[in-house]
Order: structure tokens, then sequence, then C-alpha cells
């Protein structure tokens, strides 16, 4: 399984993006899928999940700002982010292959993305 992101950038707080993540395979029915990030020094941590089901979990940070979605017919999972903040600046990726129930666990996925740079400047 291969994850490729992109929409990645650099805005100005307040700003928007859209990442996308497009998926080799199918998404399977029941298949969870996350986005994570991962800031300079800091330990990577999961943003949002959403499962074949349609069952979506955020982190608290997210605060309402960003929105996780899937089209199975593309094969592509997304996330829109907005009212972006400079503690936003990380790299993102997005995981699949759930090992486990800890959706938001980057311990909990086989299949990882090379990531998207996020970049939110003051």
């Amino acid at each position: 399984v291969e994850l490729v992101e992109s929409g990645g950038g650099s805005v100005q707080r307040g700003g928007s993006l859209k990442l996308s993540c497009a998926v080799s395979e199918s998404i399977d029915n029941g298949e969870c899928m996350s986005w994570f990030r991962q800031a300079p020094g800091k330990k990577r941590e999961g943003v949002a999940a959403i499962d074949g089901d349609g069952r979506i979990t955020y982190a608290d940070f997210v605060n309402g700002r960003f929105t996780i979605s899937q089209d199975n017919a593309k094969n592509t999972l997304y996330l829109q982010m907005n009212n972006l903040k400079p503690e936003d600046t990380a790299m993102y990726y997005c995981a699949a292959d759930l090992r486990g129930t800890r959706v938001l666990s980057p311990t909990s996925f086989r299949y990882w993305g090379e990531g998207t740079q996020v970049t939110v400047s003051s």
C-alpha cells in the first residue's frame, strides 16, 4: 500500500489548507485511516481518524477547526484545516492499516506516507 500526501504549504495565521492523501489500493469498508503530525523536536501525534462506517475521532487540539473526510471512489483521504495557528506548523502524515483500537496512536498503523509540510506564520 502506498500513501502519498499533498496540499501542504505556507499560510498566515487564520488561513486554510486542504491536505489530500492518495492511497494506492481501495479503502476497504471498515478500514480506519488517520492523519498525524510531527513538529521539529516533538513526538508524532494523532490529528484525526475516520473509519469505514464514518466514525470520526479528533484530537482535542483540533477544537472544531479541522475536518477529516474520505472519497472511497477516488481512494483519497482529506483533511480540511481552517483557522490555522503557528502551533499547527508540522509535517503532516496519513496512515492506514490500523492494528488495534487506538486510532490516534502512531504505533497503531502499518502504512505511512512521506508527509507534507504545513507552515503557519504569525
